[in-house]
């Protein structure tokens, strides 16, 4: 890449940060090793999501957050409450957790319809590991914005020869077959709920993640990634 494409690329980035608010959660390799911790196959995908935001902006940004602004607990209720924003441009507070399941929907039915399904499934993916990024789940506010470049790289240079890590963090999760959705979007709720408190005890504490609890978090991720491949037939292909 010459210098001044590496220039025009910047220049984007730069455009789409000012007029949509992005804000981006784990760094590629934090994505990647999410999805090599979990057993996914197409774990090169991971970090796609975030590509097509370069392209899409707002249509794709929106997906990978939800600001808490009022601080309020995340229930199932609130995550299927968000199915169907996805991919809404217009949606200023985010829709991570409905992004979650409807993705996980386009994939099944376009499996179903004998279509080529994996790159709905390489975005669920993605949303899955923004999950457990605490700033993701807290107000966009003063601190968020100060301190997420930092928590999005925290364990960026090292990641990839620590996958490990990871594991050493993860944990079963179930959802049943009949009842998917339900039990997915539990997991879902509960994850968020856990990275929100986090996100707030960095606030209060004025401080950024430890390596430690960015593993822990990666963890939630990794762990829930796992049940979902499992739960949809995509594990030891």
């Amino acid at each position: 890449m010459s210098r001044f494409q590496i220039r025009g690329v910047i220049f984007v980035w730069l455009m789409i940060q000012a007029t949509t608010g992005t804000a981006w959660a784990w760094y590629d390799k934090t994505h990647l090793a999410v999805a090599k911790a979990a057993g996914y196959q197409n774990w090169y995908n991971a970090a796609a999501a975030d590509m097509t935001k370069v392209k899409a902006g707002a249509i794709e940004d929106k997906n990978h957050f939800f600001n808490n602004d009022r601080n309020a607990d995340v229930t199932a209720k609130v995550v299927m409450g968000q199915i169907d924003r996805y991919n809404h441009a217009q949606d200023e507070e985010g829709h991570l957790y409905g992004a979650i399941v409807a993705a996980l929907r386009e994939f099944q039915s376009a499996r179903s319809a004998g279509q080529y399904a994996e790159y709905h499934m390489a975005f669920a993916v993605h949303y899955i590991g923004d999950l457990s990024q605490p700033l993701h789940n807290t107000s966009h506010d003063r601190f968020n914005k100060g301190h997420h470049a930092v928590n999005d790289g925290i364990v960026e240079s090292e990641v990839m020869d620590n996958i490990g890590e990871i594991q050493k963090e993860m944990y079963e999760i179930k959802l049943r077959p009949d009842h998917f959705d339900e039990d997915l979007a539990k997991e879902i709720a509960r994850i968020a709920n856990l990275s929100r408190i986090l996100g707030l005890k960095l606030k209060a504490e004025n401080r950024d993640m430890t390596k430690g609890e960015a593993y822990a978090q990666l963890g939630h991720s990794a762990s829930l990634l796992k049940a979902v491949l499992k739960g949809l037939g995509e594990r030891d292909k």
